[in-house]
C-alpha cells in the first residue's frame, strides 16, 4: 500500500537519515566533522581584556587570532579547541546506539542510572501497534496502510556539543524518537515536559563543554521514573563494542511515525509536544541541497537553541554533506550576541540561520571594516521566526553584497519550513509591490500550501500545510492527536500551490497571509491567541494555566497588548483567593513565575481584579478585558509596590521639568521637557535616557520600565534620591526598548537636486534665499540693525568656525584649536551696565535646543542650526536671511560640525543619520545611519580628514567623508551624548559615555586601538574638553563632580559644584588657566585647569542646563565677558576681572559682576555663541536669536 511513497522516496535518493550520514562519513573518514570552539572563545576573552571594546576582533585582532590558527586546517582550529573527525563520530554513534537500544530493552549497561524506586518506564515491544494509540497519521496513505509503529522517546539533556550531534544519530539509528530537553530551561518546564512525554530514558553527557554548572544530569537522574545514561565522546571512542547489529529502521517492514519530539506552546493551554517525521527533515534538507548545495569546504554555525527545530537542520546540513560544524560555548552566545560575529569571522563560517533581530542588533558591528572577513565568507545566511523588515533587507544585502539571503516561513509542526523566498528577487518585486516586509514567498518542494479565506476575499487566508513536510500530530497524554489538522476538497475559495493533491490532510497554521499576483506569500499576522515575542510563540492559554497553580491565585486571564513601536507585551489579570494580601502576593507571584516560565512567558503587568467580564456563553469575555485600561489596578492603587514606582517617576519628571503637578498621561516634551531635562530624569531613575524618548508619560514608561525589567521588576524599590534599585547596592541603566533598528547605516550617496526648490530623497530642500521673520527687530535708533555693526571686523577673520564650548576650527591647517585670531578692545568703566539689542531672528518651526555653529568663510558669516522640526537652516549671519534650508527625517538637538574643508556641514539627527551636508546648497551628499539617536556633536580629525560621531547605540564611529565609508567603530558600553575631543598634538581621542566610562583612544595610525579607560561611576552627559596647557581632560559628571585625567587615564584633581551638571566645560582661548563649569543650580563656577582649585563662583538665579561661551573676540580694558543661558529663557553676559585671576575664592565678588541680561520668551537649553559682543543661540519660542551688547563706549567704539 506505500509502494508509491517508497517510489517517490527511492526516486529522490532518499532512504534514512542514517544512511545519508554513514555515506557522507565513509567518503570522508578523516575530515572534520565537530569543532569544539573552546579555545577560539578563549583567545576572543584574551584579545578583548587586551585592549579591543569593539565588537568583534578588526584586523589587528584577525591577525592575532591568525598566528595562533593550527597550519592547514579547515576550519581554522585553535589551541585549546577539540575536533573530531567524521570517522570518530561514526564510531561513537555505533558505540552508543549499542548501548542506548540496550537500556531501552530493559538490560544493565555501565553508567546507567535508574529510578531510585528501580522500576524502568518500558513500555514493552518496539513496533508498538499504532491503532492502540487513537490517532490518524497526517499522510491517508500510512492511514489506510496502519503499517506504523510507535516509537520510544529518548530525552537529549546534553547542551550543544558533539555528544548532542552523536545522541541525535543514535536515537535515529536505534529507529526510535529523540526529544531535545533544554538545559537552560526552568527545572519545573524540564520536568513538567519530561512527565507529559512519559520518555523512555534519557541521554546525558559526561564532559563539561557547553555546561554551565556542575554535573547537571545527576540533579534529572534523581528526579524523573526512567533511566538515564551518561556517556562521553573519549568513552565512546576508546571501548571496543565490534560492530552495531541493530537492525536499521528503514530495513523494517514498519514505518516510524515520528523521529521527533519537540515542545512548544500550543492552543490547547498545555506545553505541545510536536511528533516530527524523518521524511520531513530528509524534505528539507534535500530541497536546501538541490537548490542551495553545499559546496567542496562549508562550515556551519551551531548557534540555535535547541529548543527551536531550526537546530535540527544545522546538524543535518553539516553532517549529512561531510562539511565542518563549528560548536560555540553556548554560554559566550548567551552572554554576549556580538560574540557570534567572533565565531563567523574566526571560522570563515558560510552558512548562518538566524532570526532577523538578531541580525538587527549586530548590524553596526557589522558595517564596521573590522568585519570584512565575515562578509567575504558568509555565503548564505538563512533568516526566519519573525517578521523580516524590507528596511532590513536593505541594509544585510549592503553588509552582505555576495550573500545569498533567505526568508524562509515555518514552524515545528512543518519540519521547519514549508515556504522560502530568495531576496534576489526582492529589488524587481518592488517595482511594483509597496511592500514592507519580505514575502515568505512559495512552498520548498514536495509541499503544499494552502489559503483558507473567506469569498470576499480570495487572495487571503490562513495558512494551511500539507505535503511530506508536516508532522505526524501531537503528543498529548501518550497519544498522538491531530486536532490541528484538517482535510481538504477542492473548493474556489481555496488557492493551492500543487493542485497534485486535492483531499490530503492540513495543518492549520493560525497565520494570516496574502498571496500576491506573482503568486508569492507575504506573512500578515496570527489568527488565534498564540502570540510571538522576540520570535518565540507564546500560549495565552498556557500562560493562564499555569498561574492558576499558584496557591494564592483562584482564576487567571491574560491577554497580549501591543505597545509603542510594536512591542507585544503580556498583562495578566488575576482573581486571588485573599485580597487583602495582594500587596505581598505581587513579589511572590513574580518571584515563582521565574522558575515556571520562560522569560518570554512571564507577564509584565499584573492586575488585580474582584471578577472578569464574561460572555453569554459563560466565557471570559477578552474583549472587554482589554477595555479596562483604566480600571484600578495595581499600579493605581496602595496595595502593590508598583505605586511606588509610578510616584517616583511622576516625582522624576516635577523635578526635571520645575513644574507643580503632572497627571500619569502628560507627555515629558510637550509639557516643557528636553533632552536635558530628559538626562536628569534618567540619572535620577536610573534607566537609559532613550526609553523616556519612546515613553514619555508617566504610565508608558512605568508599564516600559516594568516590561523590561521583567521577572525582575518585583525587586524594584526607590529610594530617597528615586533611583530605582533593582538589587540591594546595585543600579541598573536600561537598555532601549525600541525594536525598530532595522534601517541601519542607510547609505545616500550624491543625492542631487535641480531647480531653486527640489526633492532630495524625501527631504524638501529649499536653495532660494529667504527673508528673516516679518517681526524683525527694529532698532532703538530707528536704524536697520544690520547697518553699522563691526561686521567688517568680523569678516576679516580667518576662514573658520567657531561653536559651543570655545571650540574653533581653521580652514587652514592650523588644526583643532581654541584660539581666535583677534580682539577689539573697548574701554569700558567697571560696574557699567550694558543692555542687549535684538538683531534678528529666524523661524525654524518648533523648539530649537541645539546650539549654533557659526562659519567665517570668504568674508561672510553663517550660522548652522537644527530644530525639533526635524528643520535644518544656514542662516546669514549679518542679514539673517535663511541661505538654505532642508527637512531631515528626524529631531535636531545636537550642534553641527564642518568639514576640515569647508565643502560639507555634518548634523546628527534623532533618526539615527549622521548626516553630510553641501555646504552651499544643503544637498545631502552621504548619510551614515547608527543604531540609536544621534545628539552628540561631531568632530573633525583633520589629518585623516575622518569625522567622529556618537550614538545612543553606545559606538563611538569614524567616518570618512571623503569615500562615503565607516573605518572604524568602538563600543562604548554606554550612550553616547556629548561630543568626543581630539587632542591632535598627541593624536588621541577622548569620549564619555551615560554609564561613566572616560574612553581614550589612539588615533596616531590605523587600525586604532584602545590606550585606557577609566570608569567613574556616575553618567557623563557633557562635552569633553582638553586643557592645552596640560593636556588634561576635564568631564563633568551628572552628580555635580568635575573630574580632570592625565594622559594616562589617572585623576589628576577633582572638586564638585553643588548641583548636577548636563553641559560640557568651556576652555578658551581668552582665559586659558580657567575652566567654566555650569550647573543646574543656577550657578557658573571657575576652576583652575592645574589645580581644580575654585577661581570664582556666581549665582544666576536660575538653573543652567546650558555651556558657557567666553568672546575671545571683544575685550573691555583687562576684563573678558562671558555668556551663560538659563533654563528659564535669561540670556546674561558676565564681565570677569582677568588681573585678579589668581587672588582667592573670596573674591569673587569684585572678579565677576553681571554685566548684561535679556529675557527672551521661551526657555533656552541651547548653548550660546558669542564673537564679537554678538551672540547667537536658540530658544525654546521656535527662534534661532541673534542679540548684540550696546553700552554708550561699546556702541562708540564698534559702530564707528
Amino acid at each position: 500500500m506505500i509502494d508509491d511513497e517508497e517510489k517517490q522516496q527511492e526516486k529522490l535518493g532518499r532512504c534514512c537519515i542514517w544512511h545519508q550520514f554513514s555515506a557522507a562519513a565513509s567518503s570522508h573518514p578523516d575530515k572534520i566533522a565537530v569543532v569544539h570552539a573552546s579555545g577560539g572563545a578563549r583567545l576572543f576573552r584574551e584579545l578583548h581584556r587586551g585592549g579591543e571594546t569593539s565588537a568583534g576582533f578588526g584586523t589587528d585582532g584577525l591577525g592575532f587570532l591568525t598566528d595562533r590558527a593550527a597550519p592547514s586546517t579547515s576550519p581554522p582550529v585553535y589551541d585549546g579547541d577539540a575536533c573530531f573527525a567524521y570517522s570518530q563520530v561514526s564510531l561513537a554513534v555505533e558505540s552508543l546506539s549499542s548501548r542506548l537500544r540496550a537500556v531501552l530493552d530493559g538490560e544493565d549497561v555501565p553508567d546507567l542510572i535508574k529510578p531510585s524506586s528501580g522500576e524502568v518506564n518500558n513500555r514493552g515491544e518496539r513496533a508498538q501497534p499504532a491503532d492502540s494509540l487513537s490517532f490518524v497519521p497526517s499522510n491517508p496513505r500510512l492511514a489506510e496502510s496502519r503499517d506504523v509503529y510507535r516509537p520510544k522517546i529518548v530525552g537529549v539533556y546534553i547542551p550543544p556539543s558533539v555528544e548532542y550531534v552523536v545522541s541525535v544519530l543514535s536515537v535515529l539509528r536505534c529507529g526510535e524518537a529523540l526529544m531535545p530537553i533544554d538545559p537552560w530551561w526552568p527545572k519545573d518546564r524540564i520536568l513538567s515536559v519530561v512527565a507529559a512525554s512519559n520518555v523512555d530514558a534519557i541521554l546525558g553527557s559526561k564532559t563539561s563543554f557547553g555546561k554551565t554548572h556542575d554535573n547537571p544530569s545527576d540533579w534529572i537522574a534523581k528526579s524523573v521514573s526512567c533511566p538515564v545514561l551518561l556517556f562521553s565522546m573519549d568513552e565512546c571512542l576508546q571501548v571496543d563494542r565490534g560492530s552495531c547489529n541493530i537492525p536499521l529502521p528503514c530495513k523494517g517492514w514498519k514505518q516510524r511515525l515520528f523521529c521527533y519530539l519537540m515542545y512548544t506552546s500550543g492552543s490547547t493551554g498545555n506545553p505541545k509536544g510536536v511528533c516530527g517525521t524523518e521524511q520531513g527533515l530528509l524534505n528539507r534538507f534535500m530541497w536546501m541541497q538541490e537548490f542551495y548545495p553545499f559546496e567542496v569546504e562549508e562550515y556551519v554555525l551551531f548557534k540555535t537553541s535547541i529548543s527551536f527545530i531550526d537546530h535540527l537542520q544545522e546538524i543535518l546540513g553539516a553532517i549529512l554533506t561531510a562539511s565542518a560544524l563549528v560548536v560555540p560555548p553556548f554560554n559566550e552566545l548567551k552572554e554576549n550576541i556580538f560574540a557570534v560575529l567572533d565565531f563567523l569571522e574566526a571560522y570563515r563560517i558560510s552558512r548562518l540561520t538566524a532570526v532577523p533581530s538578531l541580525m538587527r542588533a549586530v548590524l553596526p558591528a557589522l558595517q564596521s571594516q573590522r568585519h570584512l572577513q565575515v562578509t567575504e565568507s558568509l555565503k548564505l545566511l538563512v533568516l526566519s521566526g519573525e517578521d523580516f523588515p524590507v528596511l532590513l533587507w536593505k541594509m544585510l544585502s549592503t553588509v552582505f553584497p555576495n550573500t545569498s539571503i533567505l526568508n524562509l516561513y515555518g514552524s515545528t509542526e512543518v519540519s521547519g519550513d514549508c515556504t522560502f523566498f530568495d531576496c534576489e528577487k526582492l529589488p524587481m518585486l518592488l517595482e511594483t509591490e509597496a511592500l514592507t516586509s519580505v514575502p515568505i514567498g512559495q512552498p520548498i518542494s514536495n509541499c503544499d500550501v494552502v489559503l483558507v479565506g473567506e469569498h470576499d476575499t480570495p487572495d487571503q487566508g490562513e495558512i494551511h500545510v500539507g505535503g511530506l513536510c508536516i508532522s505526524s500530530g501531537c503528543f498529548l497524554n501518550s497519544t498522538v492527536v491531530h486536532s490541528d489538522f484538517t482535510e481538504l476538497l477542492h473548493c474556489s475559495s481555496l488557492h493551492y500551490s500543487d493542485n497534485r493533491q486535492r483531499n490530503q490532510l492540513f495543518y492549520r497554521t493560525g497565520d494570516f497571509a496574502q498571496r500576491l499576483e506573482n503568486g508569492y506569500l507575504v506573512f500578515l499576522g496570527r489568527k488565534d491567541r498564540i502570540v510571538k515575542i522576540n520570535g518565540q510563540r507564546v500560549s495565552l492559554v498556557e500562560v493562564e494555566n499555569a498561574l492558576r497553580g499558584h496557591r494564592d491565585v483562584l482564576d487567571a486571564a491574560v491577554i497580549s497588548q501591543k505597545g509603542p513601536e510594536e512591542l507585544i507585551f503580556l498583562k495578566a489579570f488575576l482573581l486571588l483567593r485573599e485580597m487583602e494580601n495582594s500587596r505581598d502576593v505581587l513579589g511572590c507571584i513574580r518571584r515563582w513565575a521565574i522558575g515556571k516560565f520562560s522569560a518570554v512567558m512571564i507577564p509584565h503587568q499584573f492586575v488585580f481584579v474582584e471578577s472578569f467580564p464574561m460572555t453569554s456563553s459563560g466565557k471570559v469575555d477578552y474583549e472587554s478585558l482589554a477595555a479596562l485600561e483604566k480600571m484600578q489596578t495595581n499600579e493605581d492603587s496602595n496595595q502593590t509596590e508598583d505605586i511606588d514606582l509610578l510616584q517616583a517617576i511622576k516625582k522624576a519628571f516635577l523635578d526635571a521639568l520645575m513644574i507643580e503637578t503632572v497627571s500619569d498621561e502628560d507627555n515629558f516634551f510637550t509639557v516643557g521637557g528636553n533632552s536635558i531635562a530628559a538626562a536628569h530624569v534618567s540619572y535620577n531613575l536610573g534607566i537609559n535616557m532613550r526609553l523616556l524618548y519612546d515613553f514619555p508619560s508617566p504610565y508608558k514608561l512605568h508599564r516600559a520600565i516594568l516590561q523590561k525589567v521583567g521577572s525582575y521588576s518585583e525587586n524594584l524599590k526607590v529610594d530617597g534620591g528615586l533611583r530605582i534599585n533593582l538589587e540591594p547596592g546595585k543600579r541598573k541603566i536600561f537598555q532601549s526598548l525600541n525594536s525598530e533598528a532595522a534601517d541601519i547605516y542607510r547609505i545616500k550617496e550624491n543625492e542631487k537636486s535641480i531647480g531653486t526648490s527640489g526633492k532630495n530623497g524625501n527631504h524638501d530642500t529649499t536653495y532660494k534665499r529667504l527673508k528673516a521673520d516679518s517681526d524683525t527687530y527694529s532698532t532703538s535708533t530707528g536704524d536697520s540693525p544690520r547697518d553699522g555693526y563691526p561686521w567688517t571686523s568680523l569678516l576679516k577673520l580667518k576662514s573658520c568656525s567657531l561653536s559651543r564650548c570655545n571650540r574653533v576650527m581653521y580652514e587652514s591647517d592650523y588644526g583643532l584649536t581654541d584660539g581666535c585670531q583677534a580682539s577689539w578692545p573697548a574701554e569700558i568703566p567697571r560696574n557699567t551696565k550694558s543692555f542687549m539689542r535684538k538683531l534678528w531672528k529666524v523661524p525654524m518651526g518648533s523648539c530649537v535646543d541645539a546650539s549654533p555653529l557659526l562659519v567665517v568663510r570668504n568674508q561672510e558669516l553663517f550660522v548652522f542650526i537644527g530644530a525639533h522640526s526635524e528643520k535644518f537652516a544656514c542662516v546669514n549671519a549679518k542679514s539673517g536671511s535663511v541661505q538654505w534650508e532642508i527637512k531631515l527625517d528626524g529631531r535636531i538637538e545636537g550642534s553641527a560640525a564642518i568639514t576640515n574643508d569647508f565643502s560639507q556641514v555634518v548634523v546628527g539627527c534623532y533618526d539615527g543619520n549622521i548626516y553630510f551636508l553641501d555646504f552651499s546648497s544643503g544637498e545631502i551628499c552621504w548619510t551614515f545611519q547608527t543604531a540609536g539617536e544621534v545628539k552628540s556633536q561631531p568632530v573633525i580629525e583633520k589629518k585623516r580628514q575622518l569625522i567622529w560621531c556618537g550614538s545612543y547605540d553606545h559606538n563611538l564611529y569614524a567616518l570618512d567623508y571623503k569615500n562615503y565609508q565607516c573605518v572604524d567603530h568602538v563600543t562604548c558600553s554606554g550612550s553616547i551624548f556629548g561630543s568626543p575631543a581630539i587632542d591632535e598634538l598627541r593624536s588621541r581621542i577622548y569620549v564619555a559615555s551615560t554609564n561613566g566610562r572616560i574612553t581614550a583612544l589612539s588615533i596616531k595610525a590605523s587600525p586604532f586601538y584602545v590606550l585606557w579607560q577609566c570608569d567613574l561611576g556616575v553618567p557623563v552627559f557633557g562635552s569633553i574638553s582638553i586643557c592645552p596647557i596640560f593636556g588634561n581632560v576635564i568631564c563633568c559628571l551628572v552628580d555635580g563632580s568635575v573630574i580632570a585625567l592625565n594622559s594616562s587615564g589617572a585623576i589628576f584633581w577633582k572638586t564638585g559644584t553643588d548641583g548636577p551638571i548636563f553641559a560640557g566645560a568651556c576652555i578658551s582661548s581668552a582665559l586659558p588657566s580657567q575652566v567654566l563649569i555650569c550647573s543646574r543650580s543656577g550657578k557658573i563656577y571657575s576652576f583652575d585647569t592645574e589645580s581644580g582649585k575654585t577661581i570664582w563662583e556666581y549665582d544666576v538665579g536660575e538653573p543652567i542646563t546650558a555651556s558657557a561661551y567666553v568672546d575671545d573676540n571683544l575685550q573691555l580694558t583687562c576684563d573678558r565677558l562671558v555668556c551663560i543661558c538659563t533654563c528659564s529663557g535669561s540670556i546674561l553676559v558676565l564681565q570677569i576681572n582677568v588681573d585678579m585671576e589668581g587672588d582667592a575664592v573670596e573674591k569673587s565678588d569684585h572678579m565677576v559682576q553681571e554685566f548684561s541680561r535679556l529675557k527672551l520668551d521661551g526657555d533656552i537649553f541651547s548653548s550660546p555663541v558669542m564673537i564679537g559682543g554678538l551672540i547667537f543661540v536658540g530658544c525654546r519660542d521656535d527662534y534661532l536669536h541673534c542679540v548684540a551688547l550696546e553700552t554708550q563706549s561699546l556702541t562708540k567704539r564698534l559702530f564707528c
